[in-house]
């Protein structure tokens, strides 16, 4: 059994029309994503409120921080393939700063770009993708499926495993330039998983070449 899902995380780049051609030309293709009369068409825009619940529960484990450099600032430290990422001093406030500093995100007392929720890993890891990755930011757009009852978004990496483990996802089939982006999802579902809010076995990604 498979699944039709729109990774619908970024609202500028999604609208109805858009999702309509798509699920139009995929049944011209010849699939079929209904299975013992069961529809299996999902959208990431229908977990956001799981998502957010879950970057609380980072947040609160220590998990996850709010940094409120520039996306240039972010990207400087964040180094490169021969030099290590510089740590963000904001990489240190308490839980209680980071939470309160989310909340004002989600309900919209800061500007678009003026901060992000982060992922506290390994600003010193050889895999680029595990030094501190965003997981939300500040985006005041109309949703195609939630309307304006959101201005933070998640990330597509953050977005992807968790869709994965609410649908009881086995093999989570990617083309190859997702395998450096694979440790995050591992690292991001065992910790939602060790905090309780999802359930093991977990989903495993399994990239593919094209050809």
């Amino acid at each position: 059994v498979c699944h039709l899902r729109f990774d619908d995380t970024n609202p500028e780049k999604e609208e109805q029309e858009f999702v309509d051609a798509i699920i139009e030309g995929v049944q011209w293709l010849g699939f079929d994503w209904n299975a013992n009369g069961t529809s299996h068409l999902f959208y990431a825009s229908d977990y956001f409120d799981f998502m957010y619940t879950a970057a609380e529960a980072l947040v609160k484990a220590g998990l996850a921080y709010v940094d409120e450099h520039s996306a240039d600032e972010m990207s400087r430290m964040r180094g490169n393939f021969t030099t290590p990422g510089e740590e963000s001093h904001y990489r240190w406030r308490s839980a209680e700063e980071n939470l309160l500093r989310l909340r004002e995100m989600r309900d919209g007392r800061h500007a678009d770009g003026a901060m992000v929720l982060r992922a506290k890993i390994d600003m010193a890891s050889p895999n680029i993708n595990l030094r501190d990755p965003t997981l939300y930011r500040i985006k005041r757009q109309t949703h195609h499926n939630t309307g304006d009852r959101w201005c933070i978004y998640p990330m597509y990496t953050y977005a992807h495993p968790i869709e994965d483990a609410l649908e009881g996802i086995t093999h989570s089939i990617c083309t190859l330039e997702f395998e450096d982006q694979r440790p995050f999802y591992d690292w991001l579902l065992d910790k939602l998983a060790t905090l309780g809010l999802l359930a093991r076995p977990l989903p495993h990604q399994y990239e593919f070449g094209r050809l």
